[in-house]
């Protein structure tokens, strides 16, 4: 089989000549003129696939190196032991949750991963900004009892990122994982960081996080928010990197987060042109914020197959009922969360615990929580303790009625609303 790519300026032209075995896709690696990335993928009888990648710059490249020709095929690719590491053995074993009983479970999105129907957001865990307090407020010991009564409980998706901690919250869930002997599905995700341009990035990102976390295949990767000024043109080729991620088997689902409506149908697009799915979308959603029902996020992600993944469904707290005027936050929340603010929700934490009391005395927090379950989507608070991770599992197995869900989605309706992330309208 042999390859032959000639250059021009600003474009790149590709001849494959090809067996019934082979294919050559020649497409955009993002929005900016001259720059292409050529993926010829050959299948073979044996149980992976091989990927083999080449990515020319049109600018600076008027021929190929030896390399790269070798690695478009000028070479013989017939010897099934060509050594390279830029072909990659998929791994093609499904994730699943070890050590951790659930009762009830989910399919996120259109993946087959099977998680519980409620998460753990590990966004607090080892966080060096000082917006939760840790370090002050609770240690390391304090998650890790957070994360034995996460799994003891029967919640088996744990989310984090790159970001929480600068990479502590990843690590602190590896030294977890070892010490209990259990491993959740974990969610991460890569960070659209200004200098980060291309899809290779996505994947090298990827392969640091399973370094952190110690593993070798995740349930979830997610882009976290899409890129935007230095970087806002290369979204297309960060999606384009999940599905190298999920192609290399590095994770089994892919998904986003922040996305708004025309990225949300855009990655959906580029994922099923790429033969899989976008398994997700992570927004912010509670009964304090309700934009995913009226901008047509959620909408959306139900026709398209995507499950919608709800962060701060307790509104950073205020839903718990445990902020009063003389019991405030303290930091950052505390600048929205304050006396007049938690004076204006008191009727619906009022209408929160008699309903909580009809479900022999659930809390208005786990009301908050399953409110968005039975919205379809699977919520994802946070649990700095192991109180936290105890009430938040007791937010499942059982359902609000219909008539209880018109009552709050009533009352819900009029509060103000909570602010919402700046990166919905990028």
């Amino acid at each position: 089989m042999q390859n032959i790519l000639s250059m021009s300026s600003g474009h790149a032209t590709a001849h494959l000549q090809s067996t019934p075995n082979s294919a050559l896709l020649l497409r955009p690696l993002a929005t900016g003129r001259g720059l292409w990335r050529c993926n010829a993928r050959f299948r073979t009888s044996r149980p992976f696939k091989q990927i083999v990648k080449v990515e020319a710059h049109s600018k600076d490249s008027q021929s190929l190196s030896r390399r790269q020709a070798l690695l478009l095929g000028a070479g013989t690719l017939a010897a099934s032991n060509f050594a390279t590491p830029d072909i990659v053995h998929a791994e093609t074993k499904a994730v699943t949750a070890s050590g951790i009983k659930s009762a009830e479970t989910v399919q996120l999105g259109q993946s087959g991963l099977q998680i519980s129907p409620v998460g753990v957001g590990a966004w607090s865990w080892g966080d060096r900004t000082g917006y939760w307090g840790y370090g002050n407020e609770y240690q390391k010991d304090d998650n890790l009892e957070a994360y034995k009564a996460v799994v003891g409980n029967g919640i088996s998706f744990i989310d984090t990122s790159e970001v929480y901690g600068f990479g502590l919250s990843e690590e602190f869930l590896q030294d977890f994982m070892k010490q209990t002997g259990t491993q959740p599905v974990i969610a991460t995700k890569f960070a659209p960081l200004p200098w980060r341009i291309r899809e290779q990035n996505v994947v090298e990102a990827c392969k640091k996080s399973l370094k952190r976390l110690g593993i070798s295949k995740l349930g979830l990767y997610m882009i976290h928010w899409p890129g935007f000024i230095t970087n806002g043109w290369c979204n297309d080729a960060f999606v384009q990197g999940l599905a190298d991620c999920q192609q290399q088997g590095l994770t089994q689902a892919v998904g986003v987060s922040n996305f708004n409506l025309g990225r949300v149908k855009t990655a959906q697009q580029i994922l099923k042109d790429r033969g899989t799915s976008l398994a997700s979308n992570q927004v912010q959603y509670s009964l304090l914020y309700r934009a995913p029902e009226k901008n047509g996020v959620k909408q959306a992600c139900e026709e398209g197959g995507t499950s919608l993944i709800a962060y701060s469904p307790l509104a950073q707290g205020l839903l718990t009922g445990k902020f009063t005027e003389s019991n405030l936050p303290k930091g950052p929340r505390g600048a929205t969360i304050n006396k007049d603010r938690v004076a204006e929700v008191q009727p619906l934490l009022g209408l929160m615990r008699d309903i909580g009391s009809a479900h022999g005395g659930k809390t208005p927090g786990q009301v908050a929580i399953n409110w968005t379950i039975c919205k379809g989507a699977v919520p994802i608070p946070g649990a700095k303790s192991a109180r936290q991770a105890k009430e938040a599992a007791g937010a499942f197995g059982w359902r609000l009625s219909n008539d209880e869900m018109a009552a709050l989605d009533s009352e819900s309706s009029k509060l103000p609303s909570a602010l919402g992330a700046p990166f919905e309208n990028w």
